[in-house]
């Protein structure tokens, strides 16, 4: 795993809302794969695993407001959910919910308020 992918898993709100916080983190880990879409789903998901650094100060300025509160679950290096971390609480009201960490691997879950 690279130190840059990350994996993002959104709930609550509605696809405008994933979307908003997938843009947030554009700035910090480049393009994901695709950006939410589906106005029906109740989890969205969305990876980033570009290479490209965008720099650690970057993203999440601008990015938008939610219409509803947004429970993100950031998972990938521990350098990667850090970075996640503070883009996100940089861009949204955010409360963190806890940590998990593994070997290689940590995940970490923030509730993003309106």
């Amino acid at each position: 795993m690279s130190g840059t992918q990350l994996t993002v898993t959104l709930s609550g709100g509605g696809a405008d809302d994933a979307r908003a916080v997938v843009r947030a983190l554009e700035g910090t880990f480049g393009s994901p794969d695709k950006l939410p879409a589906d106005e029906n789903a109740t989890v969205h998901m969305a990876t980033f695993d570009g290479e490209t650094d965008a720099g650690s100060a970057g993203g999440g300025e601008g990015s938008g407001r939610l219409s509803a509160p947004v429970t993100v679950t950031v998972q990938g290096t521990p350098e990667a959910v850090r970075r996640a971390s503070d883009t996100l609480t940089r861009a949204f009201t955010a409360r963190d919910d806890g940590a998990a960490s593994g070997d290689q691997e940590q995940e970490k879950q923030l509730l993003l308020e309106p």
